[in-house]
């Protein structure tokens, strides 16, 4: 009995040890919550010896669960014979809620449950792990998931939801994961890689939204496996990509964009160091300078620079580098690879990186062509002046000269010794040679039109406002051209003509940059009948209703000092008058300004001079008893014309302006009158616009020093008037006259 004794005693010892040196705590309580058996972790956990705890209640060592709480679940255990799971304690000796992972086992005897076994393990940590994952779980950005290997989704948090397009985690739940991949079989072989490595990273994979739309993702995941090594779930991460591969396809085009502008810029665009070596250069610098990019890649800029010029170019990239200039422009020359000199215009500023400048950006065009293109145009407004002086100097030559010839006539018939008609033909032959003279000042003084061919005025038109694109973009002007598909040809000197259009442009830039930062030009060509229309349109100053009708004047101007010549629209009008064109001009002040050149087409050119084809009828005797009067403001003209036209049995009035003239209509009839075209008062035009509005208007000659246009000419032929060049002898307009007696018939002065 005794060894029998001591043997329980010992199995009784090595229980208890093995009891108190388990990590949970063991427990048996009564119904009403006394402690019956605990071991020492239970001590340790409620922080009271272990006689303390025997015999005294749970609830006397736990502030919540509450007596009531607890009699509650001892009920619910009574019912159901055990529970697992974790409970959140509060113990009396701490302010902090710990959570245990328990099991509770109801003691039956007798068939009567008398109280109450189980043990509990501390898990707070565990807990508040699971409670940082499920917090970080469901705030994720990225989508995470949990599924089984056939697609079964166990888990996801709401960013995968979003992600989708669903409503709630449910709904999600309702479908295979399966069905979400745009390609099925690639998930098929996401699986198989996950099976066969463990895991895989950033797989870039396709699903389809709710809506249709595709979402381009990359696709993270892991095994998690059973003990016996199957693979029993997935966990796995989405990041959706969508947005970051359409930025970078925007960002593939954007920089293929700039190539491609690079590429077809017409400047050269270069970049240099703080030491003025090119880190690149566009491709363009092989056209202008014959070298490819890379030769220039590495090497200083100043090694092809003329040498007078590097002074200038360092002093500009030294304010640049320094931060002092914003920008500059320049000009310098600058070696091709032939070995000749190009003049190019650049544009530079200060490249950044991280906030300090660390080189320069710059954009060089090649404005060799062009600069001798500015150089020749300031050449021919000088010669143009020149002519312009040449012209009005012929002018006040044509008067006199015509009064010579005509004294020279008179005496030459009137002569009755040999010695007088000598001297007199003397006379008439130097007359004679001084009038060739002028005439020739006359016609080297128009612009020259040989070389005509086949125009296009929309492409000539293009190719100038392209050419100075860059002096409108400085000066903020904006451009507008419009043009049909097809537009016939004039005939024309393409030099002339671009040098007339370009004035134009010209003008129009400097009329709205002297009132305004910027501004607009609106250009269109079109045809109208049978003739091309070319319209300029600026929204500058305008012009006022005094300048409006000298802007064509030689040397006039509204500009300042230096600002113009006074030429540039003298020469346009110049070389539009010579191509059987006119220019009208609309403005308002303050409203801008219009000019409208308007030119015939190829095919409808035909312009002739009639009085060319004159014929002079033998004899003066039709004009016997003819009458005429004489409108001119030189007294010798009147006085030599009525002399010898009356020698030759005409009756002669005289008027010394139109205001006279019209007096003398006003109580007379005549069968001609001859008419100074540039008459003080009312010019010579107007007075035969009144006089052809008159019943039976007498025939109408100008007697005039200009040299006009023949499309002039035929315009006032159609009109019923005729041209007489000065100087002229006076037999000439007798012989006109007796030309023109025919269709007259009967005289005025007899009726």
């Amino acid at each position: 009995m005794d060894r029998l004794v001591e043997i329980i005693s010992r199995s009784q010892k090595n229980y208890r040890e093995l009891i108190d040196n388990l990590d949970q705590a063991v427990f048996a309580l009564t119904l009403d919550a006394e402690i019956r058996v605990a071991n020492r972790r239970l001590s340790e956990i409620f922080r009271a010896p272990f006689p303390d705890l025997i015999g005294r209640r749970f609830t006397e060592f736990v502030e919540s669960p509450t007596i009531a709480e607890a009699q509650a679940a001892l009920k619910l255990l009574v019912a159901t014979g055990s529970w697992q799971g974790t409970l959140p304690i509060r113990l009396k000796r701490e302010n902090r809620i710990r959570h245990f992972l328990c099991w509770f086992q109801a003691i039956v005897e007798d068939g009567n449950v008398t109280g109450v076994t189980g043990w509990a393990r501390d898990a707070t940590i565990e807990h508040e792990f699971e409670v940082r994952f499920g917090e970080l779980f469901e705030s994720l950005r990225e989508g995470m998931f949990f599924t089984t290997p056939d697609g079964r989704l166990l888990d996801a948090n709401p960013a995968l939801v979003r992600m989708l397009g669903y409503r709630s985690k449910d709904e999600l739940a309702a479908k295979n994961f399966r069905e979400f991949y745009v390609d099925p079989s690639a998930r098929d072989a996401l699986v198989g890689e996950i099976e066969s490595k463990g895991s895989v990273e950033d797989r870039e994979i396709v699903l389809r939204h709710t809506s249709g739309r595709s979402i381009h993702c990359l696709a993270s995941g892991f095994a998690i496996r059973d003990a016996t090594g199957r693979m029993a779930r997935i966990q796995g991460t989405l990041i959706d990509i969508s947005e970051r591969l359409e930025m970078e396809r925007r960002l593939r085009q954007e920089q293929e964009f700039i190539r491609r502008l690079i590429a077809n810029f017409p400047d050269v665009i270069a970049v240099l160091d703080r030491n003025g070596r090119y880190t690149y250069v566009s491709q363009r610098v092989q056209d202008i300078l014959g070298n490819p990019p890379q030769i220039y890649i590495g090497n200083a800029m100043a090694r092809w620079v003329d040498p007078e010029d590097k002074p200038k170019l360092g002093e500009m990239f030294r304010k640049l580098l320094e931060g002092t200039e914003s920008q500059v422009q320049f000009e310098f020359r600058a070696q091709h690879r032939d070995g000749s000199w190009r003049t190019l215009k650049a544009s530079a500023g200060p490249l950044y990186y991280d906030g300090r400048i660390n080189g320069i950006v710059a954009s060089a065009r090649d404005v060799t062509d062009s600069k001798r293109f500015e150089q020749q145009l300031a050449q021919s407004e000088k010669l143009a002046g020149m002519g312009q002086m040449l012209v009005g100097a012929a002018h006040e030559l044509n008067n006199p000269l015509t009064a010579i010839l005509g004294v020279g006539d008179l005496m030459r018939e009137r002569a009755t010794d040999e010695p007088t008609r000598r001297h007199t033909d003397i006379v008439l032959r130097q007359a004679r040679r001084a009038a060739e003279i002028v005439q020739n000042l006359l016609a080297f003084s128009r612009p020259v039109g040989q070389g005509k061919s086949h125009v296009h005025l929309d492409k000539l038109i293009q190719d100038i406002l392209q050419h100075e694109r860059d002096t409108l973009n400085a000066k903020n002007i904006s451009l507008q051209f419009s043009a049909p598909v097809s537009l016939p040809p004039v005939d024309g000197d393409p030099k002339l003509l671009t040098q007339a259009f370009l004035n134009i442009v010209t003008n129009a830039e400097q009329a709205i940059s002297s009132v305004r930062d910027r501004g607009m030009l609106k250009v269109s060509v079109s045809t109208s009948g049978s003739r091309v229309l070319a319209v300029f349109s600026d929204d500058g100053p305008g012009i006022s209703a005094e300048d409006l009708p000298r802007i064509f004047d030689p040397f006039f101007t509204t500009k300042r000092p230096g600002g113009g010549s006074g030429l540039g629209l003298t020469i346009s009008l110049a070389v539009v008058t010579e191509h059987g064109g006119r220019i009208e001009v609309q403005s308002q002040p303050g409203t801008g300004a219009t000019f409208q050149v308007s030119l015939p087409l190829a095919a409808d050119v035909s312009v002739s001079d009639a009085s060319s084809t004159k014929k002079a009828k033998p004899g003066f005797e039709p004009l016997t008893g003819r009458s005429v009067l004489v409108v001119d403001d030189e007294d010798g003209i009147r006085e030599i014309v009525h002399e010898g036209l009356s020698a030759r049995g005409l009756k002669v009035d005289c008027a010394e302006n139109s205001e006279a003239a019209l007096e003398l209509l006003a109580g007379h009839t005549y069968d001609f009158i001859l008419c100074d075209f540039n008459l003080p008062g009312m010019p010579g035009n107007e007075l035969f616009e009144r006089v052809r509005q008159r019943p039976s208007p007498p025939v109408f000659v100008f007697i005039t020093g200009d040299l006009l246009d023949p499309s002039q000419v035929a315009d006032f032929r159609g009109k019923g008037a005729h041209v007489l060049q000065k100087p002229f002898h006076v037999s000439a307009l007798a012989s006109l006259l007796v030309e023109l007696v025919q269709p007259i018939g009967t005289s005025r002065a007899e009726r």
